[in-house]
């Protein structure tokens, strides 16, 4: 069984992990919970989500999603707008309050990355952030129906890159 403090799978999981937990430390001060920074952020980004986009995005059921967006409606943090092509359906955004909060939120997720850099040069972190962006771009085009990774030849038994350790070499 390979150590998997060395598979990359794990790191990267560890890694954003240990990230996550970081910035709700910091972000707790300011009275903000995940659910609710989760929601902010997603919105921030795809403003106009539907419930339905919303719950997909975080990774939770639509009731779920619902219950958190009814409490940040209460909290003058979001709004439902109806959508005019299809009156069923709302699209969710944020109020000029939650976008305060926002830039609140990004400056302490800046911090906190670069507090995780702190280690790395500036060559490092650069190439760091090139490599995770081939990375997304390549499992993004996969989870979008992109074509499957490379194949491999029946002939031979390559050790696969995610079973390499960060070293490059297999694990044990």
């Amino acid at each position: 069984m390979p150590n998997t403090d060395e598979y990359i799978g794990v790191v990267i999981s560890d890694v954003a992990r240990l990230l996550r937990t970081e910035f709700d430390r910091r972000v707790r001060r300011l009275g903000i919970t995940r659910a609710q920074w989760l929601v902010l952020t997603r919105l921030h980004r795809h403003p106009g989500a539907s419930l339905s986009e919303l719950a997909e995005m975080m990774e939770v059921e639509k009731a779920t999603a619902g219950r958190m967006i009814d409490r940040l409606v209460a909290n003058g943090w979001v709004a439902r707008r109806t959508q005019r092509e299809d009156r069923r359906v709302k699209r969710v955004y944020l109020t000029p309050e939650a976008e305060r909060v926002h830039k609140r939120i990004w400056r302490v997720a800046e911090a906190t990355v670069e507090d995780a850099l702190t280690d790395l040069s500036v060559p490092e972190s650069r190439q760091l952030m090139l490599l995770l962006q081939r990375i997304k771009k390549t499992l993004v085009s996969a989870v979008d129906g992109g074509p499957p990774g490379k194949a491999v030849v029946a002939s031979r038994k390559p050790v696969s890159r995610s079973a390499r350790g960060l070293n490059g070499k297999a694990a044990p």
